[in-house]
């Protein structure tokens, strides 16, 4: 398996390792799991092992975020701190993806014979990253019991208590305060802010 084809797109993956390989789970530092996935590669070109390396997976999905009534797509990462590798686990594979920058180690089994997880694990996490790109979920942004003012609608400028959060349909269930009293209203994600 070449290089050029540990970066294809979720859509197009299956989570059956190439042949005498399995998937590992290696801890990158938070934050730091991008660029461990890009050490790793460098590191595998640079050795000469493409041969005993699969595809290298950041688990991610998109969520959409709603700023200053803007909505924009992100990323973010279902095991922050987390990279998957697919690879033949020998001493000197275990030895070169330890020993990259960002990688703290591999996670499960002994201290130098890490345990690959089953393949079922794998086609699991593969199929949420499809899901998150078929269908961004909304970054989680409102809490129950939380102080919310609306912005626009017929109750804008009134303050609110948030009752129930709906990721589903991007809205939210406010209780606002009409006359003296606490009345249940529907709002959309963007004619709601925090306070």
């Amino acid at each position: 398996m070449t290089m050029a084809e540990t970066t294809q797109a979720p859509s197009a993956m299956s989570a059956t390792p190439a042949e005498g390989m399995r998937w590992y789970v290696v801890h990158a530092y938070s934050g730091m799991e991008k660029a461990a996935e890009r050490n790793i590669r460098e590191r595998v070109q640079r050795a000469g092992m493409q041969h005993k390396f699969g595809r290298i997976l950041v688990p991610t999905e998109e969520v959409v975020e709603i700023k200053n009534g803007v909505k924009r797509t992100t990323e973010r990462k279902f095991f922050p701190g987390y990279v998957l590798v697919e690879m033949v686990m020998d001493d000197e594979t275990w030895h070169l993806v330890k020993n990259t920058s960002k990688v703290t180690g591999f996670v499960g089994g002994a201290r130098n014979r890490p345990t690959p997880i089953s393949e079922e694990e794998v086609q699991k996490i593969i199929g949420q990253m499809q899901q998150g790109a078929d269908r961004p979920r909304h970054k989680v942004e409102f809490e129950v019991g939380e102080l919310v003012r609306v912005k626009e609608g017929p109750f804008a400028d009134f303050n609110g208590t948030v009752e129930e959060v709906n990721y589903d349909k991007s809205k939210l269930r406010v209780s606002v305060t009409i006359f003296g009293r606490a009345t249940p209203v529907e709002l959309e994600f963007n004619q709601v802010e925090k306070t």
